[in-house]
């Protein structure tokens, strides 16, 4: 009997195995061999000088010493954590706003289904189409320049794209509106997940709708708030298409709004891939670095 057994959990395990060959076979493909590609060409000068290719010669960790000492490395991350920053705090406060509204039966809120695919449906346009449009809109001679010229009397145009904080908060807002529907809709799952009998308890006891909200579903939420700001982090880390069209690839003002991601596409662009390959790595454990301290300090015991 055991060994009967034992064999009809082999088979069963078989068939798990036979279906898991897909996933591994394109995470080969996809992911594990380009990563250690990428490594393997971080340690060598291999680069094009005009029509001649130069390398591939084996220089150590002579191009991560390069990225270390002109101090790009640091200023470009400095420029994405902080648009990065100005787009997810927004992003965070209006998604636990609407999931908060959207979850409460009390509320009793009309056409819900319609507003929560509304809010959604920024994060299925594409990046460069709103980027277009944002160009567009706040270019000298755009409607939002027209409107502030005849309506408010401003005697010029306001120059958005020549201001460094006006470029950085137009970034940030376009990454909040792309993404906050997403946020909201994987914070209200996990609102509508919590005990309904922890609320009525509460209630009883005279709490109020924002003890309710601080003592009972903000720390209940937590391991959902954690997953969101981890990915949130990573995405803002691979930040690239929305600046690099809407500054047309140059980061200006004064490379104020150069992102990580499209330093590391100059080098491709020029098909310097050691020195692409060195800031990969870097980009790779600034990643982990970041993410391993987010986690930390948001599950730390009180």
């Amino acid at each position: 009997m055991k060994q009967a057994r034992k064999g009809k959990v082999v088979r069963y395990n078989k068939w798990g195995y036979i279906f898991l060959i897909p996933f591994v076979v394109v995470y080969l493909m996809f992911s594990l061999i380009p990563l250690i590609s990428t490594v393997y060409n971080s340690f060598f000068e291999n680069y094009r000088s005009g029509l001649t290719q130069v390398g591939p010669h084996f220089v150590g960790f002579e191009n991560f010493k390069t990225i270390l000492t002109n101090g790009d490395l640091l200023t470009y991350t400095k420029n994405t954590l902080i648009m990065w920053i100005m787009g997810f705090i927004p992003q965070i406060i209006l998604s636990l706003l609407l999931g908060s509204w959207f979850s409460d039966p009390s509320l009793r809120l009309k056409g819900q289904r319609f507003f929560k695919t509304v809010i959604y449906l920024p994060n299925l346009i594409m990046a460069s189409a709103f980027s277009m449009l944002f160009f567009t809109l706040f270019s000298d001679g755009g409607p939002i320049n027209s409107m502030l010229m005849q309506y408010f009397g401003m005697a010029a145009p306001f120059k958005f794209m020549s201001n460094v904080w006006s470029v950085r908060s137009l970034v940030a807002f376009m990454n909040m509106i792309m993404w906050f529907g997403n946020t909201t809709i994987l914070l209200m799952a996990g609102m509508m997940g919590i005990d309904t009998s922890l609320f009525e308890a509460a209630q009883v006891d005279g709490a109020t709708a924002t003890q309710v909200f601080w003592q009972i579903t903000l720390p209940l939420l937590r391991p959902i708030l954690v997953y969101v700001m981890i990915t949130s982090l990573i995405g803002g880390l691979q930040m690239f298409d929305v600046p690099q069209i809407l500054t047309n690839g140059t980061g200006d003002p004064m490379r104020s709004s150069m992102t990580l991601i499209m330093y590391l596409n100059k080098h491709l662009y020029s098909k310097n891939y050691g020195m692409g390959g060195a800031l990969s790595v870097f980009l790779f454990i600034i990643t982990g670095v970041l993410s391993l301290i987010v986690y930390r300090f948001s599950n730390k015991k009180e």
